[in-house]
């Protein structure tokens, strides 16, 4: 049991305007190596926001301020054990080259979430993928968004 100290914010690197299960997610990340998965224990996510909005939980949780070890997702190597991650469908343009594909739905879903969570939460660092891991995901800028948006960190 170690206290939450932050929220990453991911994408799936899937092309934009492309819809992704869950499943799909699940087996990317635990299917072994020689099966074309990574291998891992869990899934990398706490919450996937899909195309239309709508925020589908992959990893159960307790929703307090602690990370049991049953919580633990691998989202970001070095950060699992004191992180939440949050992720959206989307992430690439059709060449696979970084972009914002956020639909209006996901834009306003991921708000809604960032918020609640930041209120719950106000100790809590928000960040993106991209600030403690060498990538581009979520593929925007996440302390600039959180500024939009009135969270100031």
């Amino acid at each position: 049991m170690v206290k939450l100290k932050y929220l990453v914010i991911h994408c799936t690197a899937t092309a934009e305007g492309r819809e992704v299960t869950s499943a799909q997610i699940r087996a990317a990340h635990t299917n072994p190596v020689s099966k074309g998965g990574r291998g891992w224990k869990q899934v990398g996510y706490t919450d996937m926001i899909h195309l239309d909005g709508s925020i589908e939980r992959l990893v159960d949780n307790n929703e307090d301020a602690i990370v049991d070890p049953w919580e633990v997702t691998n989202g970001a190597k070095g950060y699992n054990t004191v992180s939440r991650h949050i992720v959206y469908v989307g992430g690439v343009d059709h060449r696979g080259k970084p972009k914002d594909t956020r639909t209006e739905a996901q834009k306003e879903a991921l708000k809604k979430y960032v918020l609640d969570f930041h209120k719950r939460f106000p100790g809590v660092k928000i960040m993106g993928h991209n600030e403690v891991a060498a990538k581009a995901c979520p593929s925007f800028d996440v302390p600039t968004w959180l500024k939009e948006i009135g969270i100031i960190q």
